[in-house]
């Protein structure tokens, strides 16, 4: 692979050439090495979607076929970032091991096949990708971890790529629900590949945190501290999770702390009544 041309699909902002030259980078043959840093302030995207706030999103609302449409937006929405996310991921950090970069264009690659897949069933149901409005919370992340490798292995695939284990298996029951056979297949593929999407940040971190000398579960929450992330919010996939590398200590730990501090705020919002 070649991290030139990835910075090239990175920049790129027509999602269909952004999805071929990810493809190429991925078979290119290596003329950049690994110590050149290609730091984007911003990926390439289209015009539309119109970024607006989470809380101003359309409605996606199953009972109806634009409320259908909106669902298969909003995820292929996710994917379009996640790609981006993944090319950044291969571009803004030199000095990594090579399989660093191989693991992360993968990734990209076939985020790529997600959203492409994600885009032709919402293609066969009358829009397309930038019909519905979107927000930009995955890349907020991505833009909160631009100093440091480390921070972007603990906190973007380890909280907002994993959070996609837990609420993808309800997602596809919801669409096999309504008759979408074609998009719950869809999930199905994307489930599978994102274990080991989350499989190779938590790979990433534990390198990382052992290269620096650094205990794994005390620098993810300091880290989640210091850049204002979003703790895992429970129930979790468990088996998914743990295919992907956590284990049930952790999980556990999620849980108490999600849990301490939904109390506290319960507690709060009583005490002010």
């Amino acid at each position: 692979m070649d991290r030139a041309a990835a910075y090239a699909a990175l920049i790129e902002p027509d999602p269909a050439e952004k999805v071929r030259l990810a493809r190429l980078a991925q078979a290119a043959d290596d003329r950049t090495g690994n110590t050149v840093s290609f730091a984007a302030d911003a990926p390439g995207r289209p015009v539309r979607p119109h970024l607006v706030h989470p809380a101003r999103v359309a409605r996606r609302r199953l009972g109806s076929p634009t409320g259908r449409a909106a669902l298969i937006h909003a995820i292929a929405h996710i994917e379009f970032n996640a790609i981006n996310l993944a090319l950044d991921a291969v571009c803004r950090f030199g000095g990594m091991p090579a399989d660093y970069y191989t693991d992360w264009m993968q990734v990209a690659v076939e985020e790529a096949q997600h959203f492409s897949l994600l885009r032709a069933h919402l293609n066969k149901l009358g829009h397309d990708y930038g019909d519905f409005s979107a927000h930009d919370s995955l890349w907020e992340m991505a833009e909160k971890t631009t100093d440091d490798v480390l921070a972007r292995m603990a906190l973007v695939p380890r909280i907002l790529e994993a959070r996609g284990l837990d609420v993808t298996p309800a997602l596809r029951e919801r669409l096999s629900h309504v008759g979408d056979q074609a998009a719950a297949a869809i999930l199905d593929i994307i489930l599978a590949d994102e274990v080991g999407h989350v499989a190779i940040g938590n790979k990433w971190f534990v390198v990382l945190c052992t290269e620096r000398g650094a205990k794994p579960r005390e620098t993810f929450e300091r880290l989640a501290a210091e850049r204002a992330a979003p703790w895992p919010r429970p129930p979790f996939n468990r088996l998914a999770r743990l295919a992907a590398g956590f284990d049930e200590a952790e999980l556990d730990r999620f849980e108490d702390v999600a849990n301490e501090r939904l109390a506290a705020l319960t507690g709060s919002a009583r005490a002010s009544r």
